[in-house]
């Protein structure tokens, strides 16, 4: 398999494990997530250790290491990204597996198992027509100050959603035009969403408009964009406007 296969494949099997465990009923609530995140990463861990030997891994349930600062590829996982909404049964959860390549977000996959549907870099998928009023997904829990306030000066309409890559597929999927975050994440929550946004041709970047670079000792990145080509430039505005 190619990376971009391989990291599909991943996400889609731990996709299925993970609905596997939830529909076993044994297990609920934060019990359910606590053994979703470790039975999913013990999967992708062990077959990423089974396929790229030669390459380096960051994971969120996995203790890091400097050995991934020294490599040139290196896997970037979330076995769940949005391990409440997974424990409530909801569809807005994800699964991210990403390769990023000297810093790079290259090549990623993020499943949606509660919709059965996969997005990949390598497979981008038309997107559907922009609405007419602007949507600015946001938290759902503890929507982002700034957000909030870039999306009352544009005039957006707030679409509360859960997980990150959820958030993020949401563009693709065309249920918002901007996913603003300026809340705090760390790379294993944006790397594989990043990727497969800038393989459908979105714009995705730090709010300063700086590049988002993986593989770093600090795995904490601040803030992120993405959106519609479009509407890049009126999201910065906005947000020199306060300053």
């Amino acid at each position: 398999m190619t990376d971009a296969e391989l990291a599909a494949h991943l996400t889609e099997t731990a996709g299925r494990i993970l609905i596997e465990v939830r529909q076993s009923r044994v297990f609920g609530g934060r019990a359910l997530g606590k053994a979703g995140d470790q039975v999913a990463n013990q999967f992708l861990v062990r077959a990423l250790a089974a396929q790229r030997p030669d390459d380096g891994l960051l994971s969120e349930e996995s203790k890091d290491t400097d050995e991934r600062l020294g490599k040139e590829r290196v896997w970037i996982v979330d076995p769940v990204d949005g391990t409440r909404e997974y424990g409530e049964e909801r569809t807005d959860w994800a699964v991210h597996v990403a390769l990023a390549v000297n810093g790079a977000p290259m090549v990623g996959a993020v499943a949606l198992p509660g919709l059965g549907e996969v997005l990949r870099s390598d497979a981008p998928v038309s997107l559907p027509q922009a609405s007419h009023k602007l949507r600015m997904v946001v938290s759902r829990t503890r929507p982002a100050a700034e957000a909030v306030a870039v999306a009352e000066m544009l005039g957006a309409e707030l679409v509360p959603m859960g997980s990150a890559g959820a958030k993020a597929m949401a563009v693709i999927r065309g249920e918002a035009d901007i996913y603003l975050h300026s809340g705090g994440q760390y790379e294993w929550d944006s790397c594989a969403p990043v990727a497969v946004a800038l393989a459908h041709g979105l714009h995705a970047s730090r709010m300063d408009g700086s590049a988002l670079v993986y593989n770093q000792r600090d795995t904490y990145m601040p803030d992120l964009l993405i959106c519609r080509e479009e509407h890049a430039a009126p999201v910065f505005e906005a947000l020199a406007a306060l300053g």
